[in-house]
């Protein structure tokens, strides 16, 4: 019965030991954080080329910060990667200019970029059109 007190008390003690060296480590933590709130992030410049990782720096103040940051090698050039839009269904061809369009409302703004509240976007036209495929008879049914 003693020896199992004891074993309790000790499990106890090693609990409090590590809880308190767990909030040091955190204390450490926010002791090296920044007290300023404002940062102003700049855009993401890859490593190479115009895609893929890179860095993104912010200013507060008299502080620098880099933080690590990734351009999608598919993004859109003309409006940035920090933009974020919501877009409406594409529109019909166009045969004068063999171009379809449609249109997008800014969603989010990261990193305080600079965006533009609506966008034009166009691709080609399709070559052919999509058809529908029609179900097989006689699947699914027993």
């Amino acid at each position: 019965m003693q020896a199992r007190r004891l074993f309790l008390l000790l499990v106890f003690i090693l609990l409090a030991v590590s809880s308190e060296a767990g909030k040091n480590k955190k204390d450490k933590v926010k002791k090296n954080g920044s007290d300023c709130e404002e940062w102003r992030w700049g855009p993401c410049i890859p490593n190479s080329k115009d895609c893929g990782v890179g860095f993104r720096e912010g200013t507060c103040q008299e502080e620098t910060k880099k933080l690590k940051c990734k351009i999608p090698c598919n993004w859109k050039k003309e409006f940035g990667a920090d933009c974020k839009y919501k877009f409406e269904n594409w529109g019909g061809c166009d045969p004068a200019t063999g171009l379809k369009a449609r249109s997008g409302t800014l969603k989010k703004a990261l990193y305080n970029a600079e965006c533009q509240e609506t966008i034009q976007v166009t691709k080609p036209c399709s070559p052919k059109t999509k058809s529908k495929s029609k179900a097989r008879k006689g699947k699914g049914k027993d």
